[in-house]
């Protein structure tokens, strides 16, 4: 009994530290400009430079109020997502329980899939905000 005890303990702690290994490497970050209208525009508000708790109050600012945002320059960094033909970059907030779709418009002639990049892998936004109407309804994108 004390062999079998003495084998299963081991066997755990080799199953632990195997998963100690280094993790794989991540794909590169896609960049993903949207309608920006000069290559070197200067960012109004970069979510790249920000610490996790100022990322997730100023994208609820955004959420809250964004016709005080149309106009200005905005970086973002998260997730790639697509649902039915519409773009987003998903932000988290600082636990990451929580998190936001910003919705970009892609600049230039893209097609969905080939030319977008993985869904769920990590892209950087910058593009103007800026309104658009479906129908009676505004929504907002990048």
């Amino acid at each position: 009994m004390k062999r079998v005890l003495a084998f299963l303990t081991a066997l755990t702690l080799f199953a632990l530290c195997a998963g100690c290994g280094s993790a794989p490497k991540e794909a590169a970050e896609t960049e993903v400009t949207a309608n920006v209208t000069e290559a070197n525009a200067a960012i109004d508000i970069d979510l790249l430079n920000m610490s996790s708790t100022m990322v997730y109050s100023e994208v609820s600012q955004i959420m809250q109020n964004p016709t005080a945002y149309v106009g200005k320059t905005i970086r973002a960094k998260g997730p790639f997502r697509e649902n039915n033909g519409y773009y987003f970059v998903l932000i988290s907030d600082a636990t990451a329980c929580c998190a936001q779709g910003i919705e970009f418009i892609w600049a230039g002639n893209h097609s969905f899939p080939g030319d977008y990049p993985d869904v769920d892998s990590e892209i950087i936004v910058t593009g103007t905000f800026e309104s658009y109407q479906e129908g009676e309804k505004t929504y907002y994108h990048i």
